[in-house]
């Protein structure tokens, strides 16, 4: 339920050869330097190996077909990881950039369910997991991960079909993060 990658910092090696990885980020709110970005939604597309810590990540980026051309730069400046913050982290880690893509991106969350399309490249839903037991209603948290987020809500992808960048892959029944975040450098 829980990747090893993910609870590790990267540090320990994925059930499988190669981890493959989808993150999608959706702006609720905010800006670049003054440029409003609120409402715009990128997905970060990765092919990487089983240890992620040791680099060489093929990676990709679908920025959203809404953003103007303003919006687009500083939003791929932010996940390019040229304004700092969490991206230029794994800037090193990176060992092939294979493009980025302007594609009409479509978004929806009603907090325990979580929903990615874009084109036929990124068909995403991944709802956490809400215990019968938990009384709260609030679900499984893995904290101190730190990337995206410090708190993670654990879940499982009822669909994650990825097919962009010679990167193709179906995660449906894997395990799945969500979060909200908020980001600055």
């Amino acid at each position: 339920m829980v990747c090893p990658c993910t609870t590790s910092g990267q540090t320990a090696p994925a059930d499988n050869e190669r981890c493959h990885v989808a993150l999608a980020f959706h702006v609720d709110t905010g800006d670049v330097d003054g440029v409003d970005v609120a409402g715009l939604t990128v997905c970060v597309v990765s092919d990487a190996p089983a240890v992620m810590s040791e680099g060489g990540w093929k990676v990709g980026v679908l920025m959203d077909a809404s953003a103007t051309a303003e919006q687009a730069d500083a939003l791929g400046a932010v996940f390019g990881g040229q304004r700092g913050g969490p991206m230029a982290a794994l800037g090193p880690l990176i060992g092939e950039m294979v493009g980025m893509e302007s594609v009409p991106i479509n978004y929806s969350d009603d907090g325990h369910r979580h929903e990615v399309r874009i084109g036929d490249a990124v068909n995403m839903v991944v709802e956490d997991f809400v215990s019968p037991l938990d009384h709260t209603g609030q679900g499984v948290k893995v904290s101190g991960v730190g990337f995206p987020a410090d708190t993670l809500a654990a879940g499982t992808a009822t669909s994650s079909r990825i097919d962009v960048f010679g990167m193709t892959w179906d995660n449906a029944g894997k395990n799945s993060f969500s979060a909200p975040f908020a980001w600055s450098a």
